[in-house]
């Protein structure tokens, strides 16, 4: 079955739009990446939870591990570069991911 990575991003509040402006310019490259089932970038609402999640469904670990280790994943978590050719810094104050493997799941009629 699948794998399941979750990122848990801190990202203060004045940065919310940066982030959904970064992963929106990169989701078409996704689609093409072998393994690649499903992304989706989850924005708090509750009270309970402020951070922002980044989930990603693979077809397998290994899938998973080929794009982390590709220069796809390289150039997309390294930011566009500034007119000056710096490297753009991170919007978020921390992260952690979370693994998971699917073994049960529902997909609507």
């Amino acid at each position: 079955m699948s794998v399941v990575k979750i990122n848990a991003l801190e990202i203060p509040p004045q940065a919310g739009d940066a982030i959904v402006k970064r992963f929106s310019a990169r989701l078409d490259a996704l689609s093409e990446v072998h393994g690649f089932e499903g992304f989706e970038l989850l924005k708090p609402t509750g009270e309970n939870e402020k951070r922002w999640f980044v989930y990603s469904r693979w077809s397998s670990e290994e899938t998973y591990q080929a794009w982390r280790d590709s220069e796809t994943f390289a150039n997309s978590h390294g930011g566009p570069p500034k007119a000056d050719n710096a490297e753009q810094k991170p919007v978020s104050t921390g992260s952690a991911v979370l693994e998971f493997e699917v073994v049960a799941s529902a997909d609507p009629a």
